[in-house]
């Protein structure tokens, strides 16, 4: 067995299948009606509550602005007693709770692309050569990523909502969940011209960081699964996205990154040979309600794909020898390497703290961490 391994060197090697000092550790946090629940239960301060993420291996994000510059303006439209509807700067309207949002999907009203004209005029904010694009301290941060050797993911932060790279996604947040089905089907060289943009937009976004940064992994971001199966078929997948993500990957991997993870929740079953096609590897959170079964996962790809998440966050509302069981079912995949078990998703408001200690205590106990 290694000696102590730095985080960045951990990561790589352990989804690499090389020998490592241990399992990475990392979880999901909770929500902030969850964190609620924890200070009724306990009356600990949010810092002794969220004690466990400091266990974890250090992570960092490269924190590129692969946002619309200029944005559009942010502005409250409306607002009564339970709900508020803002207008924010991807162009999006949308109306939320104004207690507790994230226990719920924000009701989207209106997009910025209802047409090839008004693509035109978003697509002239999307000029990676904008001032501010990278962190103003560069430099600095590089060099302190260069000391600490922490996990850093090569993520692009655009809204609560939405990153990148991205293809499918990108152009669904600024279509329309509803819209942009049909938007293959009524205006495919849109789409087509929506994604190209996508593609050199990120390309050119990226090279510097991984030229200069000891960057561990990237990261897209996609949401394009649902509880069975995709939202676009896996033909469309494959003319508008494959070629486009292979072209991404390829200037990744040759400027010295192997490890390229995709977010997507929902079964990503039929989607998992195209996205290995084309050149990511790596597939999270692995949604348990939506039936990915990451053992078979493993038989079918073996080493060709890796994994993070996969733990039904849904057991943590039950009992002691619920938790035990659904450890017990998932981590023996840990010892072979390429995969990373964490929650399902970020931890709801119906498991107890008292829950929450044991399986963290009881994973980290059986991953030796």
């Amino acid at each position: 067995m290694p000696t102590a391994m730095t985080c960045h060197q951990r990561y790589q090697a352990f989804m690499r299948f090389q020998p490592v000092d241990r399992c990475p550790l990392q979880e999901w946090r909770p929500w902030s009606v969850t964190l609620a629940r924890w200070r009724r239960e306990t009356g600990l301060t949010d810092a002794e509550l969220l004690r466990f993420t400091q266990e974890c291996d250090t992570e960092k994000n490269v924190g590129l602005d692969f946002s619309l510059q200029p944005p559009f303006e942010e502005r409250v439209v409306a607002e009564d007693e339970t709900s508020v509807t803002r207008a924010d700067r991807m162009g999006v309207t949308y109306r939320e709770f104004k207690i507790a949002p994230e226990t719920s999907m924000p009701e989207f009203i209106g997009f910025p692309v209802k047409s090839p004209r008004d693509w035109a005029e978003v697509k002239k904010r999307l000029d990676p050569s904008t001032p501010g694009r990278y962190p103003a301290d560069w430099e600095a941060r590089v060099a302190s990523w260069q000391r600490e050797q922490p996990i850093l993911r090569l993520y692009g932060y655009v809204a609560p909502y939405y990153g990148g790279p991205s293809l499918y996604g990108f152009v669904r947040m600024l279509v329309g969940d509803e819209q942009v089905p049909y938007a293959f089907y009524d205006e495919p060289g849109m789409v087509h011209d929506m994604m190209e943009t996508a593609t050199e937009f990120a390309i050119a976004m990226i090279q510097k960081a991984l030229r200069e940064a000891p960057v561990t992994v990237v990261q897209f971001w996609e949401d394009m699964c649902y509880r069975t199966g995709p939202l676009i078929s896996p033909a469309m997948v494959r003319e508008f996205m494959v070629p486009r993500y292979k072209r991404i990957t390829e200037v990744i991997r040759k400027l010295g990154c192997d490890i390229i993870f995709l977010d997507s929740d929902g079964n990503v079953g039929q989607l998992l040979p195209l996205w290995l096609e084309a050149g990511i590897n790596g597939i999270f959170p692995m949604e348990q309600a939506a039936g990915n079964d990451i053992r078979a996962y493993r038989q079918k790809y073996g080493r060709d794909l890796l994994m993070t998440g996969g733990i039904d966050k849904r057991v943590l509302a039950q009992d002691r020898a619920a938790i035990d069981r659904e450890l017990a079912l998932k981590l023996p995949l840990v010892a072979g390497g390429g995969y990373i078990p964490t929650l399902d998703h970020s931890i709801p408001p119906d498991v107890s703290f008292a829950n929450f200690q044991y399986y963290w205590e009881r994973k980290k106990q059986l991953l030796g961490a």
